[in-house]
């Protein structure tokens, strides 16, 4: 086992440990909660696979609230402790996120050998096994070093008893051995790596500025983790972007270019997944990633059909994108992985979604259907002119034939005769040479 490291100086491991950890996982079934607690732990036990770990027992409480200093009844949490020793875990890990001050308390609980985490560590810790760009990992980096930061003195407890030895909730880092590093040092590194991301940001948000002055209509994935959005980017414009079957397996964003079949060029762009329960100081992390969304013409949300959770994980997106300012944007659903549904779950599907396209990006069905959804959102607010544009234009010629979705196209003597339907953007350019009448 490597030694514990701290985000402070270093990046985030993305490298699982040869031998797997073993994990307890609890669940509180409290009353007013839309997601299902088994669907809740199914998933948090995907997770825990993710990062590394195998699920050797669960428990679960029913609770109409979460216990102050333990989060579960005290009995629980010594239930929890000999949980974990019958069956030699390493981890324990709670669906749900816990205080500075559960953490400790249940530490002490459970014993000095065993680690507590919680499922936003759980989830930050998949985001810096998997982030491979330099702006991911220092957007990783600073999700991590903000959930640090009121955890500060427990975190640096498991140095002292040398309980960090790696392992599930413990790639924050590669290495530290500096017991007295303080709160100070660490929001000084938080400020850091703001710094360097605002300047990333600023280069990011130069290159969508060139993208927005092309004036290409703008297409941005969106949905849940592993619901197959870069499969779909994969299948629409050959990106060969990576796509496991594995929740967050890309956390970069990829635009590419893609023409549709009337001849205009738009940008397609691949976001990070959603989660249910998603960290706020991964949304605030990932915020110029995010942007890709904002500033979107047309959001295709993409919907795993496959799921048992869909209707829970469709609402889960809505409400990020609610929280990033997104719910505006122009949108349709797109049911991925249709391929896995029998005829009769594809015609329950229809009539419930009766304005969703369902495809399937592994067998290429209904591509075709969603790139006539696309071309029609992309086309509804185009103006339809009428221009002849003279010989010595030939510039607009081609601006219309890239930009633009040509209707009809003929040469007369005084120029090139088109009738068109062109973006706002670009009907400014045409209209000068409107035919009269």
């Amino acid at each position: 086992m490597s030694e514990y490291a701290s985000v402070v100086t270093h990046g985030p491991a993305t490298k699982i440990e040869e031998r797997r950890e073993r994990a307890v996982l609890v669940g509180v079934d409290r009353p007013g909660v839309s997601w299902p607690l088994p669907s809740s732990l199914a998933e948090l036990e995907r997770l825990v696979d993710t990062a590394g770990a195998d699920v050797v027992a669960t428990t679960t409480q029913k609770l109409d609230a979460p216990n102050p200093r333990t989060f579960v009844g005290s009995g629980k949490a010594e239930e929890i402790a000999q949980l974990a020793r019958a069956n030699a875990a390493d981890l324990v890990v709670f669906d749900d996120e816990l205080t500075p001050s559960q953490q400790s308390n249940l530490e002490k609980v459970v014993g000095k050998e065993v680690k507590v985490i919680d499922r936003t560590a759980l989830i930050l810790d998949i985001f810096a096994l998997h982030a491979t760009s330099k702006e991911g990992r220092l957007q990783v980096r600073l999700a991590q070093s903000q959930y640090l930061l009121p955890r500060l003195r427990g975190m640096w407890a498991h140095l002292a008893s040398n309980r960090m030895g790696g392992g599930v909730g413990s790639r924050f880092g590669e290495g530290e051995s500096q017991l007295e590093v303080d709160r100070r040092m660490v929001r000084k590194r938080i400020t850091s790596i703001k710094r360097e991301l605002a300047h990333l940001a600023d280069v990011r948000s130069l290159q969508r500025e060139s993208r927005y002055a092309s004036g290409m209509f703008k297409v941005a994935l969106a949905g849940y983790t592993n619901a197959g959005k870069s499969s779909l980017l994969n299948r629409l414009t050959d990106a060969d972007v990576l796509s496991y079957d594995q929740l967050f397996a890309t956390l970069d964003s990829t635009t590419r270019k893609f023409e549709l079949p009337e001849g205009r060029e738009i940008t397609i762009t691949d976001t990070v997944g959603f989660i249910q329960k998603l960290p706020t100081t991964l949304i605030e992390a990932f915020k110029s990633t995010l942007d890709e969304i904002t500033g979107a013409d047309l959001v295709l949300h993409v919907v795993d059909a496959s799921s048992d959770e869909r209707e829970g994980q469709i609402a889960a997106v809505e409400e990020v994108l609610g929280q990033i300012g997104a719910q505006d944007i122009a949108r349709v659903e797109v049911f991925n992985k249709c391929d896995l549904l029998d005829s009769e779950q594809l015609e329950a599907l229809k009539a419930r979604h009766a304005q969703a396209v369902l495809v399937s990006a592994a067998t290429g069905a209904g591509i075709e259907n969603l790139v006539a959804r696309i071309a029609r959102v992309a086309s509804a607010r185009d103006a339809h002119l009428d221009v002849l544009i003279p010989y010595h234009r030939g510039d607009l010629v081609s601006l219309a034939h890239e930009r633009c979705h040509i209707v009809s196209e003929g040469h007369e003597e005084s120029g090139t005769h088109i009738v068109m339907l062109a973006p706002p953007s670009y009907a400014g350019l045409f209209r000068p040479f409107a035919v009269e009448g």
